[in-house]
């Protein structure tokens, strides 16, 4: 049980370090082409909401609420990808988005590791 516990915390500390790492480059992505709002289309403007607002808005909650975090920002990836199907009739091409949001999946691997964990510890009533 000790090693799983372990092992759980490495998948945390993963999540945690790729999240500071994924947010920098979004965030040097953003400075970089100088974003101006003006310029953006309505469906632009949701998608951004989305991606990256979204994924980075979950994982900085994940590093206090795995669970909640991680779950906004796959929830927010999941809305990116669909309203771009909706907007363009096709999905975003590369991985890249999904390189992005992957410490969220991570978080979330966590989460229910340590809930599963957590269960098989706890005794039961008879």
């Amino acid at each position: 049980m000790e090693r799983k516990r372990r092992s759980n915390v490495v998948v945390s500390r993963v999540a945690r370090i790729l999240s500071i790492a994924s947010m920098g480059l979004l965030l040097m992505f953003a400075a970089g082409e100088g974003l101006n709002f003006a310029h953006f289309k309505a469906t632009e403007l949701i998608q951004f909401a989305f991606f990256p607002l979204g994924i980075c808005v979950g994982m900085i909650l994940a590093w206090w609420k795995e669970g909640l975090g991680g779950g906004i920002a796959v929830v927010s990836l999941l809305a990116f990808y669909s309203i771009s199907f909706a907007a363009e009739g096709s999905f975003p091409r590369g991985g890249a988005f999904f390189a992005f949001a992957a410490p969220a999946f991570l978080f979330l691997i966590s989460w229910l590791w340590e809930r599963s964990l957590t269960r098989r510890s706890t005794p039961r009533p008879s």
